[in-house]
């Protein structure tokens, strides 16, 4: 399984043209485009059921896959659609929606990321109290060579506060991890590696070093 050119193709054509007379034209493109990444979310769950037990692999891979259609209300940008394809609400278990796996597609822009971006205030305190407690266990995980190589370095999320968090002291040893407002792993692709039969298996590879950490974070809110 793959991604085909014509879906990076209906999606480039899309940018020059996001307007609905255009996408309303070119409606079979982008349902043609939309099953390919339906049945490439289908193996995608499959394979990451296989690295992450807490994973339902009988998850409908047609809700996984989000929706082009953009939230335009509050927005000053009034194109009507999204220039990417998603796949996300790949997670499982109580209390943990924000973390879990999230696959973009877009040409020149691709993209799988594992964690919690922007979590709630109530799990960020609690994700916060375990990293106080147990810190080396999360440092074993974003401080392994094999980690860095793939996401890069963890503490220099843009996501972070400025200030020390309420209750901690400036002169904590983890302090730097302790101001993270995200706790993310992210992995680009390129469109060729996108298109190559086996990316799929590629992408859950690079996501069992992800699965740690959202181990991390799950027993830190549950």
């Amino acid at each position: 399984m793959r991604i085909y050119p014509e879906t990076f193709d209906f999606l480039r054509n899309l940018v020059e043209n996001n307007n609905r007379d255009w996408f309303m034209a070119h409606k079979a493109d982008h349902d043609r485009a939309k099953e390919n990444v339906i049945e490439f979310a289908g193996e995608l769950i499959r394979e990451l059921g296989q690295i992450d037990p807490s994973l339902d692999r009988e998850l409908d891979p047609k809700k996984s896959v989000l929706r082009i259609y953009r939230d335009i209300r509050f927005s000053p940008d009034k194109t009507p659609y999204k220039n990417n394809f998603a796949i996300g609400r790949m997670t499982s278990g109580k209390n943990v929606m924000h973390i879990g796996y999230y696959m973009h597609i877009q040409p020149g822009g691709s993209f799988i990321a594992g964690g919690s971006w922007m979590p709630e205030a109530d799990q960020l305190k609690k994700v916060r109290q375990e990293i106080d407690y147990n810190a080396d266990e999360l440092k074993k995980i974003i401080d392994a060579p094999e980690y860095k190589k793939l996401f890069g370095e963890f503490r220099n999320q843009e996501e972070r506060l400025k200030t020390v968090p309420q209750g901690y002291s400036p002169d904590n040893e983890n302090i730097d991890l302790l101001k993270l407002k995200s706790f993310v792993a992210h992995h680009n692709f390129t469109d060729k590696e996108m298109q190559q039969e086996g990316v799929v298996q590629r992408i859950a590879e690079v996501c069992s070093k992800i699965y740690p950490l959202n181990v991390f974070l799950k027993n830190a809110v549950s």
